[in-house]
């Protein structure tokens, strides 16, 4: 049964504040009031001038003329639902319909095109400017004007509306398409002269005031490498690594500095074993293991490697770690490049020949502080490669030139003993 059909024409009261509502389960019932029915009244009739202005917002007349009404679909229920259009048409566009009036002709017989062309229409006219509609209108929704700072304010993109997010150093010259090669800076270089500085300090005290530096920096060898190569946490790769460089202390000094390279190598060749058992049981994809392998390979190799220290003589390792941090904050210096490899090696140079002196090695020292400066300089380049992030020169950025500067100083040390 229709809504006509059940109360006469007039005897349904409405809510002036709201557009349209129905009793049953229809998109919109939680919100609308419910329908009661009241005495009859003679519906008025409105002329047709005052409302002109209002007919913007209601679709074309249809076919049927102005006594013609169709009526709209029931539901199962017995109420009349809604008409179907392309989407929900909300009724905050509508006007508000007062108690005896005339519903708008035609509008039950408008096609759901017609219907969406109305909502459309009435969209536009809301976002006009007042003075199109006439005052009425006009004083009825004015619109305010924009604000001067926010008008002013600077625009930002879509990827920056939920956050501004600051560019690190490594992204920024990534976007504007600059070289990959990123030095550290100086206080990477700073933490790298400590450590040599401590290197230094522990040699002259024995081989086991050595070894606590020489496992600090094992441990930042192994962790950097991995983040340099993009792979973090990777927890158990850099467990490995340096437990490899560990199980290399622990060897040589149970061996002894005679049997260095046996303790050194062998330690080496059991790791590399070990790491390619552990990748082969892994369930990761080929290319993700075969990374893994060379990570984990090269990472331990490098913390092995720095047991090189703990092999050579202790004025070597003097000369070789007050070497390196020389060489390495030269290489820090705001000069040009070509200026700042110049300065850094006859730093390197310099600082050799004067711990040297200090040690008994004499001129030789020079020697000894050049080839460590220069493996020094080889790690500290490879630390500067493809966007580095600051995290990558605080941790390969100190850690790699004293590492490959290693085998030069139990190399040279033995060769000028």
């Amino acid at each position: 049964m229709s809504s006509d059909q059940q109360y006469p024409y007039g005897q349904g009261y409405q809510d002036p504040d709201v557009a349209q509502t129905w009793e049953g389960q229809t998109w919109d019932t939680q919100y609308q009031p419910a329908v009661h029915p009241v005495a009859y009244q003679q519906p008025q009739q409105q002329p047709g001038p005052p409302y002109a202005s209002d007919s913007a917002h209601l679709p074309a007349q249809g076919a049927g003329g102005p006594g013609a009404h169709a009526l709209p679909p029931e539901g199962p229920g017995g109420h009349p639902l809604p008409p179907e259009v392309p989407y929900d048409t909300p009724t905050a566009y509508l006007r508000p319909v007062t108690p005896g009036e005339e519903p708008a002709p035609g509008y039950d017989q408008a096609p759901a095109y017609e219907q969406a062309a109305a909502y459309e229409q009435a969209h536009a006219y809301d976002q006009a400017p007042p003075h199109a509609h006439g005052p009425a209108h006009a004083a009825a929704a004015p619109t305010p004007a924009p604000a001067p700072a926010e008008a002013a304010a600077p625009g930002y993109g879509a990827p920056t509306t939920a956050g501004h997010v600051r560019l690190t150093d490594a992204q920024r010259a990534r976007a504007e398409g600059r070289s990959p090669i990123i030095d550290p800076g100086m206080q990477p270089a700073v933490l790298t002269a400590a450590l040599g500085g401590l290197l230094a300090a522990g040699a002259a005290l024995g081989p086991y005031g050595l070894l606590v530096p020489l496992v600090l920096l094992q441990a930042v060898t192994a962790a950097g490498w991995f983040r340099l190569n993009g792979m973090w946490p990777a927890r158990q790769g850099i467990a490995l690594a340096f437990a490899g460089g560990l199980v290399s202390d622990a060897a040589l000094l149970t061996v002894g500095k005679e049997h260095a390279p046996a303790a050194i190598l062998g330690t080496l060749g059991v790791w590399v074993l070990l790491v390619i058992v552990l990748q082969l049981r892994s369930h990761a994809g080929s290319d993700e293991r075969q990374y893994g392998l060379m990570a984990t390979v090269a990472s331990s190799a490098l913390a092995v490697v720095a047991t090189g220290y703990l092999a050579a003589a202790s004025d070597a390792v003097v000369v070789g770690g007050l070497a390196v941090a020389v060489t390495i904050v030269a290489r820090a210096l705001p000069l040009p490049g070509a200026a700042t490899l110049v300065v850094a090696l006859l730093a390197a140079a310099g600082a050799g020949a004067a711990a040297g002196g200090l040690t008994g090695m004499g001129a030789q020292g020079a020697l000894l502080g050049l080839g460590a400066g220069v493996c020094a300089l080889v790690g500290h380049r490879v630390a500067a490669y493809d966007y580095p992030s600051r995290f990558v020169h605080m941790t390969a950025g100190v850690a790699l030139p004293l590492a490959l500067a290693a085998p030069a100083v139990y190399v040279l040390g033995r060769a000028l003993a």
